[in-house]
Order: structure tokens, then C-alpha cells, then sequence
């Protein structure tokens, strides 16, 4: 028991840093490529953010199962990244808006959500047969690629509109870097968030047969809280810069990318099976989460808000799933 906790503990902290060291290095190579900036931090930026979860998502689908357990698969990808996505909502956002009260005026905020609710769509009819299918993994996959194209047409537009949230994230790119300092960050990031993965799915494997749960609700609770605190950390700092459009810009982005990218490798690889469960408790609530999300991020009335006691709730509704999740279903 104790050897997977540390095996969880290890890994979620060799994750967070290792996909730091990723992203600058690749954001680095691309800007000494003479790639824009603002392609460098609409996409090698916004996936090193999603790199724990890509990772995970990748070696729990290439895992090898036991003789005796034939019907295994990548639950704990699964259950990350729905889970992801209910932390992001609900935590990451919750406490970031109790640190400073977020508003949002950015217009390509506003654009993605609308595809934010396509992808939930597209989730819950593939997860309605119980079972996500190697086509509907490469479906999802090939959404991403054309959510990739849309964000840098959409953003480049909108750069010459000074949109907010997009003038704040090349505000906050890395710095640069020699080409061979980059590549050093590179490899040695990839190696390592191989190996935290490995780490971290193992450990959660080992606490998942000490409880007699599912690996699916430890990807649900204890990965997807290790795997969303890169983005716990961004909003907070974003926010405290008062840089509000990138907090709720890293929650929604990253959850567009847990729908397509996170859940379509494990579909595009092993094709597995859905819990029940997933399409009763956590699907609904995801979805009930990001129409609260939306509703406070349009203001229908003014500028977008989520104020204190609205982030005193959502923490609240994370505390009570992440019990009852566990503990009781």
C-alpha cells in the first residue's frame, strides 16, 4: 500500500515537472524555427499542458494484461479523462475564483465553448453502447487535428482584434533557448514523462485492487487530480497576474482535448469497454459542469463572472463527487 502511494506521489510530481521541460523545449525549437508565437502557444503550448494526461492515456492503452484478467483494459485513461475534466470545472476553476473573483471578456472564449459541447456530444453517443471502438477513436482523434487548424485560424483573427486572452498568452510564452538546450529538454521530458506514467498507472493499479475499486474511479479521482494540477497551478498564477482569460482559457482547452485527444487514444488502441457508472454519475455531472461554466462565462448580462461564492460551490461539488465516488459508488 505504501510502496503505491509512493509510486503515485512520484509520478505526478515527475509528470508536472517533466511536461514543463517538454514544453519549453518544443516551444523553444519551434520559435528557433521561425515558427509565430502565437502558433507556438496555441498548440505546442496548450498540448505540453495536456501532456500528463496524454501520457497516461497512452501507456495504461499499451499495458499488458494478466492471464486472468482477459477483459482488462485502459480504465485508468478512461476514468482520467472524464475525471479531468470534472477537476478542471470544478476545482481548478473553484479555487482560482476564490482566489481572485475571474472575468471573461475574451470572444474566443466564447467560440470554443460551443465546440467544448460538440465534443461532450460526440462522447456520450459512443459511450452509449458501453464500449468505444477503434473507429470512433480515430473520429475523435481527427476532431482534434481540426480543432488544432480552427484555433489557429480563429486565433490569428483574433490577434488582430487584440482579443484579451490571446494577447495574455504570448504574453506568458517561455522564454527562448539555445536549439541544443531545447532538445536536451525534450528528450530527457519525454523520457520521464514515459516513466512517471508508467509510475503513476501502476500505483493506481496497486491502490485500486487495496481498496476494491475500480481502476476506472481511480483514474476518476486520484490520477485525474494528479494529472489537472499543471492546470490548478497556471489559472492560479494567471489569475493572481490578473490574466483571467488564460485560467478559464487553460480549463476549456484542456477538456476539449481530454474529449478528443485523451479519450481517443485508448479507443483508437484497445477499443475498450465503458462502465455503467460512467454514463449514469460522471458523464452527467461533466456535462452539468460545463453548462454552469458556460452560463457564467457568457454574462449574459455583462462581461462573464465567476465570483467567490460561485467557486465556493464548485469546490463544494468537486469535495462531494470525489467522496462519493470513492467511498460509496
Amino acid at each position: 500500500m505504501v510502496e503505491h502511494i509512493a509510486y503515485i506521489v512520484i509520478g505526478i510530481t515527475l509528470l508536472m515537472w517533466s511536461a514543463d521541460r517538454f514544453t519549453d523545449g518544443a516551444a523553444a525549437i519551434a520559435r528557433n524555427l521561425g515558427v509565430s508565437r502565437l502558433i507556438v502557444g496555441l498548440t505546442i503550448v496548450a498540448i505540453g499542458s495536456s501532456a500528463p494526461e496524454i501520457f497516461v492515456s497512452i501507456l495504461d492503452s499499451l499495458k499488458t494484461c494478466a492471464p486472468d484478467k482477459p477483459d482488462c483494459g485502459p480504465e485508468v485513461a478512461i476514468g482520467n479523462a472524464l475525471g479531468s475534466n470534472i477537476t478542471n470545472i470544478a476545482l481548478v476553476l473553484g479555487i482560482t475564483a476564490l482566489v481572485r473573483p475571474l472575468l471573461i471578456h475574451s470572444s474566443l472564449l466564447k467560440r470554443e465553448i460551443p465546440i467544448l459541447f460538440l465534443c461532450s456530444a460526440a462522447a456520450f453517443i459512443f459511450f452509449w453502447d458501453l464500449r468505444l471502438s477503434h473507429v470512433e477513436g480515430f473520429i475523435l482523434l481527427t476532431g482534434l487535428v481540426f480543432y488544432f487548424f480552427w484555433l489557429v485560424r480563429v486565433g490569428i483573427q483574433s490577434r488582430k482584434e487584440h482579443d484579451p486572452m490571446v494577447d495574455e498568452m504570448i504574453d506568458e510564452l517561455p522564454e527562448g533557448m539555445p536549439t541544443g538546450k531545447a532538445i536536451f529538454w525534450v528528450v530527457l521530458g519525454l523520457v520521464l514523462l514515459v516513466g512517471s506514467s508508467k509510475l503513476l498507472i501502476d500505483g493506481a493499479s496497486g491502490i485500486a485492487s487495496a481498496f476494491g475499486v475500480s481502476e476506472t474511479v481511480i483514474g476518476l479521482t486520484i490520477v485525474a487530480l494528479g494529472t489537472s494540477l499543471p492546470e490548478l497551478g497556471a489559472s492560479v498564477a494567471s489569475v493572481l497576474k490578473n490574466e483571467h482569460e488564460i485560467a478559464i482559457g487553460n480549463v476549456i482547452g484542456s477538456n476539449i482535448f481530454n474529449l478528443l485527444g485523451v479519450l481517443g487514444i485508448p479507443a483508437a488502441i484497445a477499443a475498450p469497454a465503458i462502465e455503467k457508472n460512467i454514463l449514469n454519475i460522471d458523464y452527467p455531472l461533466m456535462l452539468g459542469l460545463i453548462i454552469a461554466m458556460a452560463i457564467m462565462a457568457y454574462g449574459f448580462r455583462g462581461p462573464g463572472k465567476i465570483n467567490r461564492i460561485e467557486g465556493t460551490i464548485l469546490v463544494a461539488v468537486f469535495l462531494g463527487y470525489y467522496i462519493v465516488r470513492f467511498f460509496v459508488l
